[in-house]
């Protein structure tokens, strides 16, 4: 697994890669905190790092030409925001078809600051009846990884607070716009 590039550009700027937890065959992957483009970056050398096939979710300007065929090559999902219903729908449906499949969502859906965290990840795991792997990028430590996995109860109010409460000593980007 060290033997190819991604993880070698990850070493050579000082990060590792620590994971506290066994990724499923299937899972939605919760990645926070996500306060700039870097975030996206190290997430795609993470993936490939770590020679896993995780798809994720984009919103679809990001793939209008010339970066839309990039954007599917490396795992994308363009993302119309005015569909939510359908889209955690057809995830639910993308888990059923596979014998393996992630799909990574950053839950602040924005780069800015808000506490008003999305709860599409959430609803496509209930739906589809597989847990949430908490994944991280921790500016402070320079550490990326999967740090726990959380099984959704139902009970959207306790299962959120559980999960942003995870995320407290992470450190972002830019600090200033994380919001747990």
């Amino acid at each position: 697994m060290k033997q190819n590039w991604a993880w070698h550009i990850l070493e050579w700027h000082g990060w590792t890669i620590c994971n506290h937890a066994t990724l499923p065959a299937k899972c939605v992957v919760c990645i926070a905190p996500h306060t700039s483009n870097w975030d996206f970056v190290l997430g795609i050398l993470f993936r490939h790092a770590m020679g896993l096939q995780i798809s994720f979710f984009m919103k679809k300007e990001w793939f209008r030409f010339p970066l839309g065929g990039l954007m599917r090559r490396l795992g994308g999902i363009p993302v119309d925001r005015s569909r939510h219903a359908a889209l955690t729908d057809q995830m639910a449906d993308a888990f059923a078809q596979h014998e393996r499949f992630y799909i990574a969502v950053t839950p602040e859906g924005t780069r800015s600051y808000t506490t008003d965290w999305k709860r599409g990840f959430y609803v496509i795991a209930c739906k589809a009846q597989v847990p949430i792997m908490l994944g991280y990028i921790d500016y402070a430590k320079k550490e990326l990884g999967f740090g726990r996995l959380f099984a959704p109860t139902n009970d959207v109010e306790t299962d959120m607070a559980a999960i942003k409460g995870f995320y407290k000593n992470i450190a972002a980007k830019k600090p200033e716009q994380f919001g747990y």
